[in-house]
């Protein structure tokens, strides 16, 4: 069993930035994909940034420009920076490491509010 731990969340004003993170309890040397999926209240989840074993980035249109996905090996983690934040951003953020097809684990979530 793989443990993620996400931190970085909370409440930040209209412009502002975060940076979430998300640590995994065992090597990301060889994970196929890690991503950052989010959900608000009343919308379907979303996949706003991954990034593959080849080094592939993808972003939502949403955050294309303004969000970076990042991983450290060394300390298997990954980092997920968003600037110039809306209020549309708000929604709980999940992180994902799929180290194969069927070996797949999620964060815990957190909060993101972005408000004045």
């Amino acid at each position: 069993q793989v443990q993620l731990v996400e931190s970085g969340g909370g409440l930040v004003q209209p412009g502002g930035s975060l940076r979430l993170s998300c640590a995994a309890s065992r090597s990301i040397f060889a994970i196929n994909f890690m991503g950052w999926y989010r959900q608000a209240p009343g919308k379907e989840r979303e996949l706003v940034a991954g990034i593959t074993s080849t080094g592939r980035v993808d972003y939502s249109d949403s955050v294309k420009g303004r969000f970076t996905i990042s991983k450290d090996i060394a300390e298997n983690t990954m980092y997920l920076q968003m600037n110039s934040l809306k209020s549309e951003d708000t929604a709980v953020y999940k992180c994902n490491f799929r180290f194969t097809s069927s070996s797949t684990y999620w964060g815990q979530g957190t909060q993101v509010t972005v408000s004045s």
